[in-house]
């Protein structure tokens, strides 16, 4: 297991960042909706889809959409003038709201949990809420300043991957070394209060270290803060989420494309709510 968790990450990880540093907007908009689309073949076990044709039109529609965005909103006309196009702005206000909803829904699991539960419909209309922004959070962060600095939203991934990672590892170590208090144990009982405490310090790094390299102003420095905190929070949120769905399905991993690893989603969860977050707090306050 372990051989094979070394050789897929050492596969992965050059292909991950020759996609973000290399690639221009208009390809990577269609790596990044080929990805959405394999997670949402994933979804369709997460949301109780049994027959392959099934989970197949899932990952069809999904990706069908991204690509359907990337004709409707060329990369051209992302950014204008500094100004987020209005459907993707409107695309990362409803991520948003659909993560404040799944907050509630976590929180209260497995209570009030029926409606959707035995809904395959619901379940994954979920799964447009979750894979939709966050290719829009992806592909609108890559062409962030890109006529001025074509490696300049690439950064910014790099940094919302810096600090959710960081966030991972030390909520693992903290959360093993010092976990008593449990966060969710309905939803996902290896979480803890003690390792959210401590992926959040583990952050702190990375953010601090951000703010020195875009060299952020004294008076903003506590409105980054904030952003980069609510950031891991909601990644952690992304997290839970799957997790729960997981459970409502009878299932360890959502797939087994990455060998060691099990699926795409498995990997990209906290990401699926970190990025759409963090991009809309960019938009309306950072860019």
């Amino acid at each position: 297991m372990l051989k094979q968790r070394i050789i897929t990450a050492l596969i992965l990880a050059p292909a991950a960042l020759f996609a973000i540093l290399f690639l221009s907007v208009d390809v990577f908009q269609y790596v990044i909706a080929v990805v959405m689309g394999l997670g949402a073949y994933e979804w369709g076990n997460m949301s109780g889809l049994i027959q392959r044709r099934m989970k197949l039109s899932f990952s069809v529609l999904i990706t069908a959409i991204c690509l359907g965005l990337s004709i409707l909103v060329p990369a051209s006309e992302i950014w204008i003038q500094g100004e987020l196009n209005a459907i993707f702005f409107s695309i990362l206000a409803m991520a948003v709201a659909w993560w404040a909803y799944s907050l509630i829904m976590i929180v209260i699991y497995p209570r009030a949990s029926s409606f959707w539960q035995r809904s395959h419909f619901m379940r994954n209309l979920f799964g447009i809420f979750t894979l939709i922004p966050t290719y829009v959070a992806f592909v609108a962060l890559r062409s962030s300043l890109f006529d001025v600095d074509a490696f300049y939203g690439a950064s910014l991934i790099f940094y919302v991957l810096g600090i959710v990672w960081a966030a991972d590892v030390g909520a693992f170590f903290v959360g093993v070394k010092f976990g008593r208090h449990k966060l969710r144990p309905n939803v996902s009982p290896g979480k803890t209060y003690e390792g959210l405490a401590g992926g959040v310090a583990a952050s702190l790094a990375i953010i601090a270290f951000a703010a020195l390299h875009y060299q952020v102003e004294p008076a903003a420095i506590g409105l980054h803060i904030a952003i980069g905190i609510i950031t891991v929070g909601v990644s952690a949120l992304g997290d839970l989420n799957e997790s729960m769905f997981k459970r409502c399905a009878g299932i360890k991993d959502s797939g087994r494309i990455l060998p060691g690893h099990g699926g795409i989603l498995d990997r990209i969860d906290s990401l699926t709510a970190a990025f759409p977050v963090f991009t809309f707090c960019y938009v309306v306050w950072m860019a």
